[in-house]
């Protein structure tokens, strides 16, 4: 548990400061101005007071118990300093200052130095290079930070890698006067993780959404098991820097060269029902509505508008989420016709016209929240001069604290109006997410259907297949490691794919043309010659393959051209397939995520992996539901249909021959890379035409 540092009873600055912008000052003022509701303790060896409150010499010459210090000194005395919080008995230490690990090999030797002091007396670390922690509890009031806003209450709560975004995140949420529960920036993160502080707040009752922003996981599984836990009980926002296509990695297959620096996180967030976003502002807008309302429990929504325009923009939003905008029922409809005015439009979206007030919106609304067809609400709302807007918000808000089915409303007025003002007002105190425009309205309701189906998406359990024998795959990499071998030869690698049932089109691996010949005879022409060489990693690229081979001569004459042009490249190995035409060309491949297991994609070979990238990954192990979900989130999925008169795949074959190399990479984690490229697809059956794998 992390009380000592969220619910603090006494807190201590070592470091505290009579100047007055100095962060060992400024610390004390903001816990004053909070109105921290514990001691505070100034920490100064020649002032005998810091900001009117009482400062002591030495941390143990203060009176009382203290369970959190906050450390503002420079770096070299932070071991010492540690070290007598240990004696102290203080529990929790927020170490304000920098220069360690982010400071190269002295600061990273104190870094270690401090860290075994903390071990040595239980001491929970937060930091260093660090904001610190905020928790709004009125019966507490912790401003343990040095950053300028101060949150009213609320039950949004903010874990934020970096301090310069979660201050961001925290002054959106006050210009929206939207309330925060909790509040950490934990720097360098030496100790205490964002998977710690997602977990204490998915452990608070308090909060009922998590803003999270990270530019990576230095333990991805450790986030993914933890978060897991939470995103199950309550949502779980999060924005990850460094999406671009230049921050993506250098790798030699076709599988690493093509999972980015971001997709690994990507990946997490949609195996653990995390809800990505990419705007800040989007991000603190969504939570807005999920503070307040119930999670809806399908994609169908009922429109209410008295001004046209704005509806059509909330519906093309909305469409584009995935909402659909269905008829009403010919009840629901009769109940509107007796409630609304005759100049009324009674379809979904249901325009009340402008003359419209309160009798008219909460009869709308009251057929919204029990039409079965309906499961989240859309009000566009604009505040006619001619209406009495005060009666309109207090129905909206009777109709919210129902908590049958999520609202939004796009409130659209002149706040210059004292008037006005009023109305908004008593949306505010009534708990209803308004937004200025209908796109941000309607994005926010966008979120939560979004997060709806997460939670009733069942991947269900990965197969394991009982044929599999993973201790002759152990054994060959073992062989090929002892060997000092980095890339497996063909011979390797096909042997290991049969060892968990991945069909492969029929092959033998030669070493001359005169076996080459007698191998294309038993298997049956025509034939592909592959070279098999260590030193050889992309064989098109080298003029490493022939197809179509018709004949004796024809393989004999590819293998001595071959011999006579790559010769110089090491010893040469050939493996002889049967070619198999007129399938479909896939590509499934697999990379290893330090800490996080492997990654496998799919996608259609050829041109559309080289040109147009069209792939998606999953993370292993992946379940049928999953490897289903990978077939149809390619964007050229329809070919796997068959078009204009083509055939379609084999799909089910494709299916299980994901799940068998999910199953393969659970058992290697020797493997780096791995690429089966192409698969060849056909309407009965699919099989590995050529593979790669790099230990």
């Amino acid at each position: 548990m992390l009380d000592a540092l969220f619910k603090p009873k006494a807190v201590a600055l070592i470091g505290a400061s009579t100047k007055e912008l100095s962060i060992g000052n400024v610390i004390i003022r903001n816990l004053q101005k909070y109105g921290y509701k514990g001691e505070i303790y100034p920490v100064n060896a020649k002032a005998t007071e810091v900001c009117g409150i009482k400062s002591y010499p030495t941390l143990t010459d203060i009176p009382g118990e203290v369970d959190l210090a906050h450390i503002i000194i420079p770096s070299q005395f932070v071991p010492d300093a540690i070290e007598e919080c240990g004696r102290k008995g203080v529990k929790a230490v927020i170490i304000n200052s920098a220069g360690f690990s982010e400071m190269g090999e002295e600061g990273a030797r104190l870094q270690e130095e401090f860290l075994a002091n903390a071990r040595k007396y239980g001491i929970r670390l937060f930091g260093p290079n660090c904001q610190g922690i905020i928790n709004s509890d009125p019966e507490l009031n912790a401003y343990c930070n040095f950053t300028f806003t101060f949150p009213k209450p609320g039950s949004i709560s903010v874990v934020a890698l970096s301090g310069g975004v979660g201050a961001l995140i925290m002054q959106v949420l006050d210009d929206l006067d939207i309330g925060q529960r909790l509040y950490a920036s934990n720097g360098n993160a030496c100790d205490v993780s964002i998977p710690e502080i997602i977990e204490y707040y998915g452990e608070d009752d308090g909060t009922k959404a998590i803003i999270l922003y990270t530019e990576g996981f230095d333990k991805p599984r450790e986030f993914l098991e933890i978060t897991r836990k939470v995103t199950s009980k309550k949502p779980v926002l999060a924005m990850k820097a460094g999406r671009t296509e230049e921050g993506a990695k250098a790798a030699s297959s076709h599988t690493g060269s093509l999972a980015g620096v971001d997709i690994a996180t990507e990946l997490i967030f949609e195996k653990i029902g995390v809800l990505p976003f990419h705007d800040e502002g989007e991000i603190v807008r969504a939570a807005m509505a999920f503070s307040s309302q119930p999670i809806p429990q399908g994609n169908r929504v009922g429109i209410i508008t008295n001004t046209g325009g704005p509806a059509v923009i909330a519906t093309d939003v909305l469409v584009d989420f995935g909402i659909e905008v269905p008829k009403l029922g010919e009840e629901s409809i009769a109940r509107l016709r007796e409630t609304q005015f005759p100049q009324a439009a009674l379809e979904n979206p249901v325009d009340v016209v402008a003359t419209a007030g309160g009798p008219q919106f909460r009869a709308a609304l009251d057929v919204m929240m029990d039409d079965p067809q309906i499961d989240c609400v859309y009000i566009n709302f604009v505040t006619a001069p001619f209406t009495d807007t005060d009666e309109v918000a207090r129905e909206i808000v009777a109709v919210s604290r129902q908590r049958r089915k999520p609202l939004v409303c796009n409130f659209m007025t002149n706040l210059k109006l004292e008037r006005y003002q009023k109305t908004m007002a008593i949306l505010k105190e009534g708990e209803v997410p308004y937004y200025a425009n209908p796109g941000d309205a309607a994005r926010a309701l966008g979120a939560l259907v979004r997060y709806g189906q997460i939670q009733q998406r069942d991947i269900g359990q990965p197969q394991i297949f009982s044929g599999a024998d993973p201790a002759t795959a152990k054994a060959i990499i073992e062989q090929a490691q002892k060997a000092g071998q980095s890339v497996l030869s063909a011979f390797d690698v096909y042997r290991i794919f049969e060892a968990y049932g991945i069909k492969v089109a029929p092959w033998q691996v030669v070493g001359s043309a005169d076996d080459a010949v007698a191998a294309a005879d038993k298997i049956g022409y025509p034939v592909v010659v592959k070279v098999d060489c260590a030193a050889i990693d992309h064989k098109s690229d080298m003029g490493g393959v022939a197809i179509n081979l018709k004949d004796a001569k024809a393989v004999r004459s590819s293998v001595e051209e071959m011999q006579q042009r790559l010769g110089e490249y090491g010893e040469l190995g050939f493996l002889v397939q049967k070619f198999m035409p007129g399938g479909r060309e896939l590509i499934i491949g697999a990379s290893a995520e330090r800490e996080l297991g492997h990654l496998v994609m799919f996608g259609l070979g050829g041109i559309y992996v080289e040109v147009l990238k069209d792939v998606v990954f999953k993370i292993v192990p992946v379940t049928r539901v999953e490897a289903e979900e990978m077939l149809a989130g390619i964007k050229t999925s329809a070919l796997l249909d068959g078009v204009r008169g083509e055939d379609g795949i084999d799909k089910q074959a494709v299916i299980e021959l994901i799940q068998r190399v999910s199953q393969l990479l659970g058992d290697l984690p020797m493997i780096q890379e791995m690429d089966l490229n192409p698969i060849m697809a056909f309407a009965d059956q699919a099989f590995a035409v050529d593979g790669r794998i790099r230990i």
